[in-house]
C-alpha cells in the first residue's frame, strides 16, 4: 500500500468537508445525507457554463476520496489499491471504485443513470451486507 496516496487521499476527504460543510446546510460528514448533497453539487456543476467535462480530475480526487470515505465508515472497509486503482474493499471482498463512479456521474449526470447516492445505497446496504447474494436475481 502506498501511504503517500493514502494520505492523499484522507487530505482530499478533509477538504470536502471543509469547504462543502459549509455549503450544504445538512450535517455533513461521512454520511448517506451527504453523499446525496454531494450528488446534487455535482448536477449543480454540471449545469455551469463553464463546466469542462474534460478538466474534472481534482474533483474527481476531491469528491472520489469523499465518497470512499463515506463508504468505509459506513461499513467498515478499507482503501485497497488493485489494478483498477484505488477502490474500497467491503466486507464481503467486493470493492467499490468510488473514483470511477464520480467521474462517470461529472460526465454523464444522473439522467444517464450515474448517481453516487445509488451507488452508495447500493453499496453499503446490499453489497457490503452480503443481501445481493442471498437474492438471487429471478430465473437464474
Amino acid at each position: 500500500m502506498n501511504d503517500q496516496e493514502l494520505e492523499a487521499i484522507e487530505a482530499n476527504v478533509r477538504l470536502a468537508v471543509e469547504q462543502l460543510g459549509p455549503l450544504s446546510e445538512v450535517d455533513f460528514g461521512l454520511n448517506e445525507e451527504s453523499v446525496e448533497w454531494v450528488e446534487g453539487f455535482i448536477e449543480r456543476r454540471r449545469c455551469r457554463p463553464d463546466f469542462d467535462p474534460e478538466g474534472i480530475d481534482g474533483l474527481v480526487g476531491v469528491l472520489g476520496s469523499f465518497l470512499g470515505a463515506c463508504l468505509v465508515a459506513a461499513t467498515g472497509g478499507d482503501w485497497r489499491k488493485t489494478g483498477d486503482g484505488w477502490g474500497v474493499l467491503l466486507p464481503d471482498g467486493s470493492t467499490a471504485f468510488p473514483f470511477v463512479k464520480v467521474r462517470k456521474q461529472l460526465r454523464d449526470g444522473v439522467e444517464s443513470g450515474e448517481s453516487i447516492a445509488s451507488f452508495y445505497r447500493v453499496a453499503v446496504h446490499f453489497i457490503a451486507a452480503g443481501r445481493l447474494r442471498e437474492n438471487p436475481a429471478a430465473g437464474d
